[in-house]
């Protein structure tokens, strides 16, 4: 399976970010904390280069917390500095502007000493579509500055967003890769909710999360839907979830699709507790190798 979305605002927005980082002092990150690593763009480390970076692991509160200590200490062994927040509520929000002066003091010094004025600090904000870059904006300026929706590419052009005297944002449309090399990167996407229901057959992504959650969170499945036995495979564990829904059509079927929309909408809203789909690497390695 192999993805191809790359909507024309998408490349035009990469072209305005290089363009733009002229006049930036420190490249806010943000992605979800759920799957942090497959919602990073590959292309933003390239594009950022050498300005200062601030990643922010966004709704946190959805996360397993593990993990996501596990990845504050893996981005920080590779000199990116990260935290975890909830935009939505706004949790760890407070944090960020004083975050954003210190990546930025270098840059604000060398200004002082050429004898320029105090200025905010120039913040640009990215990430790949609904990781909640608006809310985010929304949340720190303390106003509706920016659209909200509960769709991916809600954002379509540039704005500046002033917060206070400390920073101004920029805020700019998600970049979202051209094509998924690794199947997987898709699915977990689709199961938090960052790329439309149209791209991929629901039923298959709620295929892989289900059977991930089997593999690693069996107790979350067992507390939510009441499970008296234990089903063999993804498959019969819809079907299950759809019986204990009382998701049948005629003739006493489960309806198979309604269940795993469903078990999706339960996994977004966070009713199956807070979990993580992407790990670092050797945490990754470990959980994989264990029965």
């Amino acid at each position: 399976m192999t993805i191809q979305w790359f909507p024309g605002h998408m490349a035009k927005a990469r072209r305005q970010i290089e363009e733009r980082l002229k006049v930036i002092d420190v490249v806010v990150e943000l992605v979800d904390a759920r799957v942090p690593a497959s919602s990073r763009n590959p292309m933003i480390d390239e594009i950022v280069g050498a300005k200062p970076h601030l990643l922010l692991l966004n709704k946190a509160d959805l996360a397993d917390p593990r993990a996501t200590a596990a990845w504050i200490d893996w981005f920080a062994a590779r000199g990116v500095s990260a935290l975890p927040i909830d935009a939505q509520s706004g949790k760890g929000v407070e944090r960020i502007a004083a975050r954003c002066r210190e990546l930025a003091r270098p840059v604000l010094e060398r200004r002082a000493q050429k004898g320029m004025a105090v200025r905010a600090v120039r913040v640009m904000i990215l990430g790949i579509p609904n990781v909640g870059k608006s809310t985010l904006i929304n949340r720190l300026a303390g106003r509706a500055a920016a659209r909200v929706g509960d769709r991916p590419a809600v954002t379509k052009a540039q704005q500046w967003v002033r917060v206070g005297r400390e920073l101004e944002l920029l805020d700019t449309p998600g970049i979202l890769w051209p094509k998924f090399d690794d199947p997987e990167v898709g699915l977990k996407l689709a199961a938090t909710g960052a790329i439309k229901d149209e791209i991929l057959p629901l039923y298959d992504v709620a295929l892989f999360a289900v059977g991930y959650l089997m593999a690693h969170y069996p107790e979350r499945l067992r507390e939510r839907y009441k499970l008296a036995d234990w089903p063999i495979d993804p498959g019969a564990m819809l079907e299950r979830i759809g019986r204990a829904r009382g998701l049948l059509v005629s003739g006493g079927v489960i309806d198979v699709d309604k269940a795993a929309e469903v078990f999706l909408r339960d996994l977004r809203a966070g009713r199956l507790g807070p979990l993580t789909f992407d790990w670092p690497p050797e945490e990754a390695e470990e959980r994989n190798d264990s029965p």
